[in-house]
């Protein structure tokens, strides 16, 4: 027992095995070191040696795969949460991925599975917030954005070794229903009808550039005539508009009452248009003869109103603008979109659904994939998958293949209407 007793000189980041005044068996397992660059130590006890050892065998391993706890007081989920979508995704993401962050720790999670260690978190607990979540009338789409932002943040968490595994990762998301992703492209006929009633109205061009070429919503409003070549038929997408946030600019003295998009004196803190981030979203787009023309009359029209308008003109260089100048909001571009719906007699549907609409005609007209990937600005890598998401199989392709397995096994339709009158000869 006195040799076990002893102690002798360890090697650099060795652990100390020793038996205690106490009679049970103590260690000490270098860890690393804390924020101020003193060694960090844990102190492990158990009644036998055996016990000891294997204790800090499996600590020793998890420290050396970077998956112990770190020093100092364990992170509940809230104030990781709360932490990383401030201080790590904020810096890093565009606005609106920190918005969707943002809402989904504050009204979801945080509420949902805060008060637990984020070192102790299970699938399950996940799992149960996302069926209140459903039981209380949240979509199966809300769920799956706090799930997505619970894998995020979480995983950022055992990149740091404040956890030892992901709870998000492993959880299941609910079941997403089919009515809430299936999406039907506007047929010919009625992007034909949309075209008729577009003629009709102020930034007309603003419409086909959705429904003939894909373009997204903050595309086309971030579009300024620097990045439009009508000589040589093409523009330049390289930025997106951002949709507008306010704050209160009328003090807390005198509160206005109402929502920061509608105080009087409403400041904007966001903004108005930032880079594409991606090198497929910076992309140059063929422009059809048509909607050249069409463009070419817009910026006639546009010189009109500003020499109109005067001193009340907001110059901006957008390709489309207010009645006055300045970038269209998102919001009013929105709701132009759906009085355009119902004035050409077409059905409800997204803005978005012009976008699928283009990435199918590109189909339907055999537009070789690359050149499809190019127009509506999708990386390589996930081009596959987008095309699956975007591209619809309507009713007359489906007819048409049907034709030509027509021809190819029984002929072509008038040799068998020969073939026919033969028979009836004989």
């Amino acid at each position: 027992m006195a040799e076990e007793k002893k102690r002798t000189r360890r090697a650099n980041g060795e652990s100390a095995i020793y038996l205690g005044k106490d009679g049970r068996w103590h260690a000490r397992v270098p860890m690393g070191y804390k924020d101020d660059g003193t060694p960090y130590r844990r102190h492990l006890t158990r009644p036998t040696r055996k016990d000891l050892v294997g204790e800090v065998r499996r600590l020793e391993k998890q420290r050396d795969e970077g998956s112990a706890r770190q020093p100092g007081k364990p992170w509940t989920v809230a104030k990781w949460l709360e932490h990383w979508v401030e201080n790590i995704a904020r810096p890093v993401v565009s606005e609106n991925t920190y918005d969707g962050y943002e809402v989904a720790v504050r009204v979801h999670l945080v509420p949902g599975i805060g008060r637990h260690r984020i070192d102790r978190l299970e699938p399950e607990h996940l799992e149960s917030l996302y069926r209140r979540m459903q039981s209380a009338g949240s979509k199966a789409g809300t769920a799956h954005q706090a799930h997505r932002t619970a894998r995020t943040a979480l995983g950022e968490a055992v990149r740091r070794g404040h956890a030892a595994k992901n709870a998000a990762a492993l959880a299941k998301p609910p079941r997403m229903e089919e009515d809430e992703t299936e999406v039907e492209p506007y047929s010919v006929d009625e992007v034909q009808r949309l075209l008729l009633a577009v003629n009709k109205r102020r930034n007309s061009a603003r419409w086909m550039l959705a429904l003939a070429l894909g373009l997204r919503q903050g595309e086309t409003l971030g579009l300024r005539w620097s990045d439009v070549d009508l000589d040589n038929e093409y523009l330049k997408l390289r930025r997106n508009r951002l949709r507008p946030k306010y704050e209160h600019g009328c003090g807390e003295t005198a509160p206005c009452g109402r929502k920061a998009g509608y105080c009087p004196a409403r400041v904007q803190v966001r903004r108005e248009t930032k880079n594409t981030k991606s090198r497929a979203g910076r992309r140059a787009v063929p422009l059809p003869g048509p909607l050249v023309v069409m463009i070419r009359s817009h910026r006639e029209v546009q010189a009109q109103e500003r020499a109109a308008a005067g001193n009340l003109w907001t110059e901006s260089e957008y390709v489309f603008t207010k009645p006055l100048g300045g970038p269209l909001s998102p919001n009013t571009d929105y709701h132009d979109w759906k009085r355009l719906l119902e004035d050409a007699g077409v059905r409800d549907g997204r803005l978005h659904d012009a976008r699928h609409t283009a990435g199918t005609v590109l189909m339907l007209l055999g537009v070789p994939d690359r050149v499809i990937d190019q127009i509506m600005g999708w990386e390589p890598g996930g081009a596959a998958r987008m095309r699956a998401r975007y591209l619809h199989v309507t009713d007359p392709m489906l007819k048409e293949a049907a034709r030509k397995i027509e021809r190819a096994i029984w002929g072509a339709p008038e040799n068998l209407a020969v073939d026919k009158d033969q028979d009836n000869e004989t």
